[in-house]
């Protein structure tokens, strides 16, 4: 019984770890805006100088937005700072921010 809880603790620990990975606030630029469904492209750019290379740029990801109003201060091409939620598989942008 105490190897079943404990293979359940760290199963629940990994996967809040997992889902916290977008919570943090992340970088990227924005490669396009449907205002009509709310939803935006961010290109996610990596943090740091991770061997060297310069503005490495990391996935793609769609999200949709928690408030239209989200999307009325930026446009394709701006750099933000943003953070997300995953529900369901798909990501709802929670803050947005153009640097």
């Amino acid at each position: 019984m105490g190897t079943a809880r404990f293979i359940l603790a760290g199963a629940a620990a990994i996967s809040m770890l997992a889902s916290s990975a977008f919570a943090d606030d992340m970088t990227g630029m924005v490669t396009s805006i449907n205002r009509l469904n709310n939803t935006i492209s961010i290109q996610q750019t990596q943090k740091g100088t991770v061997g060297g290379s310069a503005g490495g740029a990391g996935a793609l990801q769609q999200y949709k937005a928690k408030d239209a109003a989200m999307l009325d201060t930026v446009h394709a091409g701006d750099r933000v700072t943003y953070s997300a939620t995953d529900a369901d598989g798909s990501g709802t942008l929670t803050k947005l921010q153009k640097q």
